[in-house]
């Protein structure tokens, strides 16, 4: 075969699309291997993507911005040195062959699909909707489909599979609901309120990564209860430890330890005493995660909000902390994250105390259980007790706020566990040796 496929690439175990948002090639274009080809997006990272093969640009199947299924050509290369003929050109859209014979063939009923982007109780992903609405899928139709993805998902498997079989058939609509009783009035579908203009506002449309932070927030809510326990830590013996080592730590290890490292071991033990605070939830089932691996959102230059993940956080010793997590933010403020570095993670860390704020409720970061807020260092008056009595004296103290899902985390399990992580940071040995 004088031709090569490039394919999406899968960027995670929990990726099935990406958007392209830049190609740096056209038609025609000579390319080199390891040459960058396009640039795509997936609601974890952006990544660009090399060509694995020299030659020449054949074709590009899609545009920028298109959303594209994991596995799907995006180009085809003529090999350096081939002839461009029809015999060795390659079978393009091979995943979609099935699809396209059924659809052309069936006779699909015509439906109006203008409200296929209506809100809707369940999610469904760019890809699908834009497939109902290149078949002309209308929203009842769309939500009468089977699904069988993660909490009844419709998945683009699903939309091929009812296609297939779209035209053999009527045409499935939604069900009438059944009114309820007087007792019991029917549960409201909230709509956003409208939102007047006036002409001193500013209009800004928002970016590709804070629409997907935005729809995940609203998801998070929508799928775990939240509740959110609180404690008061008294980190004094801390903050002397570090500020008597912090410069012989830089110079020993080249690396500028903060507080994020210890209070991510704390984290990590806690999480090993606790492990159903280390897990998830599939539909009726609980997952209880082997591996501790602990993400930690970072804010980027844009404003926007990324969480790469610290792996094996708990087989770690502080100084392998701090180089992992310095790395780790290093690469999400200059945009070099790869695709490993965001994925797995099973517990969520976020820092209130880099804006000086000393309390939060986080939002769930699906499909984790649980996440923490540490708010800022402030002095403090307590009470110390001594063996002759109990005096006022000054103690560095924070709030540590943890953020559950009720349906497998109970008041007792979320409230011991944020205990123990503040019994962890109370007990630091101020004699601890680096």
């Amino acid at each position: 075969m004088s031709t090569f496929e490039i394919l999406m690439p899968k960027m995670g175990e929990s990726v099935e699309e990406a958007t392209i948002t830049k190609w740096f090639v056209s038609e025609g274009d000579t390319v080199d291997e390891d040459d960058v080809l396009l640039e795509i997006a997936t609601d974890k990272v952006d990544s660009e993507i090399p060509s694995p093969v020299a030659g020449t640009v054949k074709s590009i199947k899609y545009q920028v911005d298109d959303v594209v299924a994991v596995g799907l050509p995006v180009a085809v290369i003529l090999l350096e040195g081939a002839e461009d003929t029809t015999e060795d050109a390659p079978v393009v859209e091979e995943a979609n062959a099935e699809l396209e014979a059924s659809a052309s063939s069936a006779e699909v009923p015509t439906v109006v699909a203008a409200d296929v982007n209506k809100e809707s109780s369940r999610f469904y992903s760019p890809l699908v909707r834009s497939m109902a609405s290149a078949e002309g899928i209308g929203f009842d139709e769309l939500e009468a489909i089977q699904g069988t993805g993660k909490e009844g998902r419709v998945t683009k498997a699903d939309m091929q599979k009812y296609l297939a079989n779209r035209g053999a058939a009527p045409v499935k609509t939604a069900e009438p609901v059944a009114k309820p009783a007087a007792s019991a009035p029917a549960r409201k579908e909230h709509t956003p309120a409208p939102v007047s203009v006036s002409a001193n506002d500013e209009i800004v449309e928002m970016d590709r990564m804070r629409k997907l932070i935005a729809e995940h927030m609203v998801m998070s809510k929508q799928v775990s209860p939240h509740v959110t326990s609180v404690v008061e830590v008294d980190v004094t013996n801390i903050v002397l430890w570090r500020t008597r080592v912090k410069d012989e730590f830089q110079k020993k290890y080249g690396e500028k330890i903060t507080y994020m490292p210890i209070f991510t071991e704390a984290v990590a033990r806690a999480l090993r005493d606790f492990p159903g605070v280390n897990a998830s939830v599939d539909g009726d089932k609980i997952i209880y995660r082997k591996n501790v691996n602990i993400g930690m959102a970072v804010s980027l230059p844009s404003g926007n909000l990324i969480v790469p993940v610290v792996k094996q956080a708990d087989q770690k010793n502080l100084v392998g902390l701090t180089g992992d997590i310095n790395r780790l933010a290093n690469s999400a403020r200059e945009n070099k994250l790869s695709p490993d570095d965001i994925q797995g993670g099973t517990f969520t860390i976020s820092n209130f105390g880099s804006f000086r704020n000393i309390i939060g409720t986080p939002i769930i970061n699906q499909p984790q259980v649980a996440i923490l807020a540490i708010g800022s260092i402030e002095k403090k008056p307590a009470v110390i007790e001594t063996p002759t009595g109990d005096v006022i004296g000054i103690r560095q103290k924070m709030f540590l706020s943890l953020s559950y899902d009720h349906r497998i985390v109970d008041g007792a399990l979320g409230g011991n566990f944020l205990r123990r992580i503040g019994d962890y940071l109370e007990a630091f040995d101020l004699n601890t040796e680096i």
